[in-house]
């Protein structure tokens, strides 16, 4: 290995990739990432998330965190690009299941599930608790097509044991980074955290690291000023999406409506007040 040593930005920017849009799969979010146009340095849509990032999902439960990520996996293997999908919560049957329906509702042919590769660590716990184990275990789906890494979700992987998050997902973020591989990674939020901030269980720690963080949050609409605020009746639980943060590209700033839609699909709506 080479002795660790300085090296000039001018250096670095020849080995620094273009900046390049992947389409997420989920209506209206690809539209929220911008780069500059170098020409009129004005933002222009990006078309997704930056190729080789790695993106938090964060929320509490049923704010549609598993769906963005399983239409993420079934939009690029559509595209032909394959996707190695590390399941802690979900078992590998029931996880296809989903994907099946997720597939169906997109309009995609079924022999797509075959470029989505699944680590079961909710079945099996050595891949949950030894990431060593779960890295080999990736490493052998890996290819000239493997440009993708879904994780749902990482906190399954620091679960009694949130000292270590930083630790476990610095690790995680570094295989994705050594295989050039555009990473999606949910984690959990605890009910008593603030619900549109990125904290989730473990801390800052997973926002910290990785590059982008979406935040999805819902709020049961209680008062005539909250239906104003959110365009719902009294009563409904409406669901909200925030960028909090992007390294890579621009991004939107606002809070956005999040539907999930009668097929089962997740679609990005208008900012509030906008």
């Amino acid at each position: 290995m080479d002795k660790p040593r300085l090296v000039s930005a001018a250096e670095l920017s020849a080995k620094a990739p273009p900046l390049e849009g992947v389409p997420t799969g989920v209506k209206g979010l690809d539209e929220l990432f911008f780069a500059l146009d170098p020409k009129s340095l004005k933002p222009k849509p990006l078309g997704g998330f930056p190729r080789g990032a790695a993106v938090h999902v964060t929320g509490v439960s049923d704010t549609g965190k598993s769906l963005l990520a399983e239409q993420f996996a079934l939009k690029q293997a559509e595209r032909g690009e394959r996707v190695l999908f590390v399941t802690t919560e979900t078992p590998a049957p029931l996880l296809v299941q989903g994907l099946k329906l997720r597939a169906r509702a997109m309009g995609l042919e079924e022999g797509l599930l075959e470029e989505i590769l699944i680590a079961d660590a909710a079945t099996y716990p050595s891949l949950r608790e030894d990431l060593p184990s779960l890295f080999a275990t990736l490493e052998s789906g890996l290819g000239p097509r493997t440009r993708h890494l879904v994780v749902d979700s990482l906190t399954g992987l620091y679960e009694a044991k949130e000292i270590a998050a930083r630790q476990i997902v610095r690790q995680v973020y570094a295989f994705s980074k050594r295989h050039h591989l555009t990473g999606v990674m949910v984690s959990q939020k605890r009910s008593g955290h603030e619900e549109l901030s990125a904290e989730a269980a473990g801390g800052y720690a997973v926002s910290h690291i990785l590059d982008a963080t979406l935040v999805l949050a819902k709020v049961l609409v209680m008062s005539p000023a909250q239906a104003k605020i959110y365009r719902a009746g009294l009563g409904e639980m409406v669901r909200l999406l925030r960028i909090d943060g992007c390294r890579l590209s621009g991004h939107d700033t606002r809070t956005h409506l999040l539907y999930i839609r009668p097929e089962g699909l997740l679609e990005v709506g208008p900012p509030l007040g906008g």
